[in-house]
C-alpha cells in the first residue's frame, strides 16, 4: 500500500474515532453505563494510536544522515509496536478494570435509549472508517487471503487501522447487548460483563498487532516476487554468470535493502566488474525504487580459485567500505 493511501486510512480513522469518543463520553455520563465508558476510553486510545501512526510515518520519511545512514524507516515499525502496547494496556486494561468494578458494584443504567442512539451513530462513524480501511487493504493484498495478507504485509498502518476498527465494531455490538440485557432483565451486572468482553476483544487484537509489529521491527525479508525480480535483473547484466540473494530486509514499507552474491565472468578485470555492478544498481533502482541500497559480494568461481592474485583479491577489496 502506498504511503499516501495509508495516510488517508489513518486520517479517516482518527477523525471517526474522535467523533465517536466524544459521543460515547456524553452517553456514558448520561446513562452511567460501564460498557459505554469502556467504549469511550477505547475510542480515545484509538485516536491517540492513529496520531502515533501518523507521527511514525512522518519520522520514517526522513532521509538518511550521518547518524542513521540507512534512514529512519524503522520508526514506523517502532511506533506501530507502541500502538499495540497502548491498545493492550490502556484499552483492554481499563475496560477490564471498569467491567470488574461494575460487576462487583453494579449500578443500573439510566435512559438506556441514549446508549442505543449513541451506538447507532458510533457504528456509522466506525463503519465508514472500517470500510475505507478494508477497501484499501483489499486493493493492496491482491489475490491472497486476508490472514496471509496481514502476515505478508510490511505496512503496519494498513492492518492496524483495519484491526482496530473491526474490534471497535465488535465492541459496539457487545455494548448494545450489555445495555439491552442490563435494562431488560434489570441486572446491571450484564453491563459490566459486556465491558469485560470488550476488554477481551481488545486484548486479542492488541496481542495480534504486537506480534506482527514485532516481526517487522526485528526485520522481515522482501516478498518472494521482489527477490525473484532482483535475481532476474542481475542475471540479465552482461558479465554476471550467476546471482544469489544473500538477504533482503525491509526498513520500511517502501524501503528495502538487498545483499547479493554474484559470480562474474572469468575474463573480467576490476573496472569491468565495477561497471557491471553500476549497471545492476541502476537497473534495480529503475525497476524497483523501493530498493534503497544494494550490497554486492563477488563470488569467485572454482577456476578463479586456482589462479591466485586475480579476482579473489580484487573481490575482497571491493567488499571494503
Amino acid at each position: 500500500m502506498a504511503a499516501s493511501q495509508s495516510k488517508t486510512v489513518v486520517y479517516a480513522a482518527a477523525a471517526g474515532n474522535l467523533l465517536v469518543a466524544l459521543t460515547k463520553f456524553v452517553a456514558a455520563w448520561l446513562t452511567g453505563s460501564s460498557a459505554m465508558l469502556s467504549e469511550a476510553i477505547h475510542s480515545v486510545v484509538d485516536t491517540g494510536n492513529q496520531l502515533l501512526l501518523l507521527y511514525g510515518m512522518r519520522q520514517a520519511a526522513r532521509p538518511p544522515d550521518a547518524s542513521h545512514p540507512l534512514g529512519y524507516g524503522r520508526e514506523l515499525y517502532f511506533w506501530s509496536f507502541i500502538v499495540a502496547l497502548l491498545l493492550f494496556t490502556l484499552g483492554a486494561g481499563v475496560a477490564f478494570y471498569e467491567g470488574v468494578q461494575h460487576v462487583l458494584h453494579p449500578t443500573g443504567i439510566v435512559s438506556a435509549h441514549v446508549n442505543y442512539i449513541v451506538i447507532g451513530f458510533a457504528m456509522v462513524f466506525e463503519g465508514a472508517s472500517w470500510f475505507i480501511a478494508l477497501r484499501e487493504f483489499r486493493r493492496a493484498k491482491g489475490g491472497v487471503g486476508y490472514i496471509e495478507a496481514v502476515i505478508r504485509s510490511k505496512d503496519p498502518p494498513a492492518f492496524i487501522v483495519l484491526f482496530e476498527d473491526s474490534a471497535a465494531l465488535i465492541g459496539l455490538v457487545l455494548a448494545a447487548l450489555g445495555t439491552f440485557a442490563s435494562d431488560y432483565f434489570g441486572r446491571p451486572e450484564f453491563d459490566g460483563a459486556a465491558s469485560i468482553g470488550i476488554a477481551l476483544v481488545l486484548g486479542v487484537t492488541a496481542l495480534t498487532l504486537a506480534r506482527e509489529s514485532k516481526g517487522l521491527l526485528i526485520g522481515e525479508p522482501a516478498s518472494p516476487l521482489l527477490r525473484d525480480a532482483i535475481l532476474t535483473t542481475a542475471r540479465e547484466i552482461d558479465g554476471i554468470v550467476s546471482a544469489h540473494i544473500a538477504f533482503t530486509v525491509h526498513m520500511a514499507p517502501d524501503q528495502v535493502i538487498a545483499a547479493l552474491s554474484l559470480e562474474f565472468r572469468d575474463d573480467l578485470e576490476t573496472p569491468d566488474i565495477e561497471q557491471a555492478i553500476d549497471k545492476l544498481e541502476r537497473a534495480i533502482h529503475d525497476s524497483h525504487p523501493e530498493v534503497i541500497a544494494i550490497f554486492v559480494k563477488p563470488q569467485a568461481s572454482a577456476s578463479q580459485l586456482t589462479l591466485p592474485g586475480r579476482f579473489p583479491g580484487r573481490a575482497r577489496r571491493l567488499n571494503k567500505p
